[in-house]
C-alpha cells in the first residue's frame, strides 16, 4: 500500500498486512487506511487477543502502595496519663501549646497528623505505635511539672502528721494540697510554690491569721483567701497561677489556681488549724 498525502522518500513506502495489524497493536486503536495497493478500500484492522474475543483495553497501573498505620495507641477521644505524657512529648518538640489536659481533643490530633507528615508517616492523626516510638526517640521522659502545667495532678499518700485533727496537708513533690479531717480527705487542689530564691518553708505550722482580701507589702500584689501559717508565708488564691500555671512561681507561698476550690477551704479552716508542709 501507498501512504498517500507525503513527500519525499516516505511516498513510496509499502505497508503489508501483517505490519499494518502490528502497527496497530502497538497504538492499541483502528487504523484506517486510504486504500489498498489496487484503489480499492481496505477494512479497518482491528486489534484483539490472538485468539479472538474481547478487544484489547489499556492496562491499569495500581496506584503507589502506601504503608499502612499500625494499631493506633491512642485516639481522639481518649482519656488518661499516656494521653498527658503524648502531649508533654509534643510540647516538648512545639507542635502542641496548650495542656498537657490528659484528653486526645483536636488539638492534640492536629498536632499528632503535623508530627507524622512532617516524617513521612501516614497522617491518620492516631497515634500508632510507629508514631509514639518516633516521638520517645527524639524526646526525653517528661517531668511532673511538664506533664501538669496547669495542675490537675494527683495527690500522693498523705504524710503520717496529716492524719490526725484538722490539716492542710501539702505535698510538694505532687505539688498537691489536701484538706483533712480525723484523717479523711475532704478536699485536694493543685499548688504552687515558692521559687528558687524564696522557697516554702517545710515542716509543721498553724493558721495564725485569715484574711479574705490581702495585699502584699513587700510585693504589693493580691493575696485573696489568704491563710497564714509562718511569717509572711500563706495558702492564697494566685491571679499568675491561674493564668500561667507552672511557668512562674511565689515568693514563698503556697498558690492556689483554682478560685472555688481555694473559697470553699477559706469557708472551712479555722484559725489554729495544722499546716503541714512536706516532700
Amino acid at each position: 500500500m501507498r501512504i498517500r498525502g507525503t513527500r519525499g522518500p516516505l511516498a513510496a513506502v509499502r505497508i503489508s498486512s501483517a505490519a499494518l495489524a502490528a502497527l496497530t497493536a502497538l497504538v492499541g486503536c483502528t487504523v484506517q487506511p486510504m486504500a489498498g495497493a489496487d484503489g480499492k478500500p481496505v477494512p479497518p484492522v482491528r486489534v484483539g487477543p490472538p485468539s479472538g474475543g474481547t478487544p484489547r483495553t489499556a492496562r491499569t497501573v495500581p496506584a503507589p502502595s502506601v504503608v499502612p498505620a499500625s494499631p493506633a495507641l491512642w485516639s481522639p477521644g481518649d482519656s488518661g496519663p499516656g494521653v498527658r505524657e503524648l502531649q508533654a512529648r509534643l510540647r516538648q518538640l512545639d507542635w502542641l501549646f496548650d495542656g498537657p489536659t490528659g484528653s486526645y481533643d483536636d488539638l492534640t490530633e492536629h498536632a499528632v497528623e503535623g508530627f507524622q507528615g512532617r516524617r513521612g508517616l501516614p497522617r491518620t492523626g492516631r497515634t500508632d505505635t510507629v508514631t509514639w516510638q518516633r516521638l520517645v526517640a527524639m524526646t526525653h521522659p517528661p517531668g511532673q511539672w511538664e506533664l501538669y502545667l496547669m495542675g490537675g495532678q494527683p495527690a500522693g499518700p498523705p504524710d503520717p502528721r496529716c492524719l490526725t485533727g484538722r490539716v492542710l496537708c501539702i505535698d510538694k513533690t505532687t505539688r498537691t494540697l489536701r484538706w483533712m479531717v480525723d484523717g479523711r480527705t475532704v478536699s485536694a487542689m493543685s499548688v504552687r510554690f515558692g521559687a528558687q530564691y524564696s522557697p516554702t518553708r517545710e515542716g509543721v505550722f498553724h493558721v495564725y491569721w485569715k484574711a479574705r482580701t490581702w495585699v502584699s507589702t513587700l510585693y504589693h500584689s493580691p493575696m485573696p483567701y489568704a491563710m497564714f501559717f509562718s511569717g509572711g508565708q500563706a495558702v492564697h488564691y494566685s491571679y499568675d497561677f491561674a493564668a500561667r500555671g507552672y511557668a512562674g512561681g511565689s515568693h514563698g507561698c503556697v498558690n492556689v489556681r483554682d478560685e472555688t476550690a481555694i473559697q470553699q477551704l477559706f469557708a472551712q479552716v479555722r484559725v489554729g488549724d495544722t499546716v503541714v508542709v512536706h516532700w
